[in-house]
C-alpha cells in the first residue's frame, strides 16, 4: 500500500478544498448579501438623507467614504492572518455590527452620529466580505463559488430594490435604517448556520508568518503579478464605482423618483440573477481574457452612459449593462487573483482596493456634484479609468487557471 505523499506547504489538496453543496451554497449568498447590502442601498439612504436633512453632496461624500475605509480597514486587518480565520465567526461578528449600527442610525439626525453609524457599519461589511472571500478560496473553483453568491444576493436584492424606497417614501429615512438592520440580522443567521468553521487543513503560504504577523505581512510575497492584480482591482472599482453612492441622485437628476429608480434596479438585479448563474455554470469553461475584456469595456461604457443619458428608458438599460458587466468582472478579477496566490490572501487585499478606491471616488463624486451641480463628468471619466486595468490583467490570463 502506497501512501500518499504530503502537499507541499503553501499549496491545496483536492482534500483540502470545500465541496460546493447547495447548503454552502445558500450560505455564500447570504454571506454575499450581508457583506453587500451597504454597498447596493446606501445610494437609497443618501438621496433620503439629503431630501430630509438637507446635507450637502460632499458630506454624502464624506459619509460613504467613511463606510468604505472602514470596510477596507477591516478586511486589510484580517488579511495577514486570513489562513487561521473561521468564516462562521467573522459573518456573525459581522451582523452585530452592521445590525446595531443600522437600528441606531435609524434614531438620529445630525451628521456627526450617522457618520459614526458608517463607521461601525463599515467595519462589519469588510469582516462580512472577508468571510466570503475566505470560503470562496477554500473551494475548488473559487470563481464559480464567487457567482453563486452574487447570484444568491442578486435574487434577494430584486425585493429589497422594490420595498427600501417604499418603506422610505412611507416612514422617511429611519424606516429604510430598520430595514436593512432587520435584513441584516436574517442574512446573519443563514450565513453563521450555513458556512463552515475554521479549517486546519489550510495550510500557509511560507512567505506569510502566522505568528504575531503586522499588517505589512499581508503585502509580503505577492511579487510583481500580485500588485499588477491590485493595481488593476484599484483602477477598475474607481472608474466604475465612483458614481455609484450618488446613482439614485443621478436618476432624480433626469427627473426619475427613487420608486423609479428602484424598479430600474430591481430589473437590473433580476438580470444580475441570470447573468450570475449562467456565469457560475459556464465560469470554468469560458475563455477568460475574452471574459475580462469585454466585461471591463462594457461595464465601463455602461457607467458612462449612466451621467450621459436624459430619459428613464435610457437610464434603466445602462443600469442593467453595468450591474450585469461589474458582476461578471469582479469574480474574473477574483479568480486571476486567485491564481496569483491560492491563499485567498490577495483575493482579501483586493477587496481591500476595490473597498479604498471607491470610498475616494464617492469623495470626488460628491466634490464634483457640488462644484458642476450634477454628475456628467463622473461616467466618462470612471470609462477611462476602468479601462487602464486592461493592459495590467491582459499578460496574466493568458496562463492555466
Amino acid at each position: 500500500m502506497t501512501l500518499p505523499r504530503a502537499a507541499p506547504r503553501g499549496l491545496r489538496t483536492t482534500a483540502d478544498t470545500q465541496a460546493l453543496s447547495p447548503a454552502l451554497g445558500v450560505g455564500l449568498g447570504a454571506a454575499t448579501a450581508a457583506a453587500h447590502i451597504g454597498n447596493n442601498f446606501t445610494t437609497y439612504l443618501i438621496g433620503g438623507l439629503i431630501d430630509q436633512f438637507g446635507f450637502t453632496p460632499l458630506q454624502m461624500g464624506l459619509w460613504s467614504m467613511t463606510e468604505l475605509l472602514a470596510y477596507a480597514a477591516a478586511m486589510l486587518f484580517v488579511a495577514p492572518h486570513v489562513a487561521r480565520l473561521s468564516p462562521r465567526r467573522l459573518v456573525l461578528a459581522a451582523g452585530f455590527l452592521v445590525a446595531g449600527a443600522q437600528f441606531g442610525s435609524a434614531m438620529v439626525g445630525s451628521f456627526p452620529p450617522l457618520l459614526a453609524g458608517r463607521a461601525a457599519c463599515g467595519l462589519g461589511f469588510g469582516l462580512a466580505n472577508a468571510a466570503l472571500n475566505l470560503t470562496a478560496g477554500r473551494t475548488a473553483s473559487p470563481a464559480r463559488a464567487i457567482s453563486i453568491g452574487l447570484a444568491g444576493q442578486t435574487m434577494l436584492y430584486t425585493l429589497i430594490n422594490l420595498g427600501l424606497p417604499m418603506a422610505g417614501a412611507r416612514y422617511g429615512t429611519p424606516g429604510m435604517f430598520v430595514t436593512l438592520g432587520a435584513l441584516t440580522v436574517l442574512f446573519t443567521l443563514a450565513a453563521t448556520t450555513l458556512l463552515p468553521g475554521r479549517s486546519d487543513a489550510m495550510p500557509c503560504p511560507p512567505t506569510t508568518p502566522l505568528t504575531t504577523a503586522p499588517l505589512i505581512a499581508g503585502w509580503r510575497g505577492l511579487g510583481r503579478d500580485g500588485l499588477k492584480v491590485l493595481l488593476a482591482m484599484a483602477l477598475f472599482s474607481f472608474g466604475s464605482l465612483a458614481l455609484w453612492p450618488f446613482i439614485e441622485r443621478a436618476a432624480h437628476d433626469i427627473g426619475l423618483s427613487a420608486v423609479r429608480y428602484g424598479r430600474d434596479q430591481s430589473l437590473a438585479t433580476l438580470a444580475c440573477a441570470a447573468s450570475n448563474t449562467l456565469f457560475a455554470a459556464l465560469a470554468t469553461r469560458l475563455p477568460r481574457r475574452t471574459t475580462m475584456v469585454a466585461a471591463l469595456s462594457v461595464c465601463g461604457g455602461s457607467c458612462a452612459a449612466l451621467t450621459l443619458v436624459s430619459n428613464g428608458t435610457a437610464f434603466a438599460l445602462a443600469l442593467v449593462v453595468f450591474n450585469v458587466s461589474w458582476l461578471v468582472a469582479y469574480p474574473v478579477i477574483l479568480s486571476i487573483a486567485y491564481q496569483v496566490d491560492r491563499s485567498g490572501r490577495l483575493s482579501v487585499l483586493c477587496s481591500s482596493a476595490w473597498i479604498l478606491n471607491m470610498a475616494l471616488g464617492a469623495l470626488v463624486t460628491g466634490a464634483i456634484a457640488q462644484w458642476l451641480g450634477g454628475y456628467v463628468l463622473v461616467g466618462p471619466l470612471g470609462l477611462v479609468i476602468c479601462c487602464g486595468a486592461l493592459p495590467l490583467l491582459w499578460p496574466l490570463t493568458a496562463r492555466p487557471r
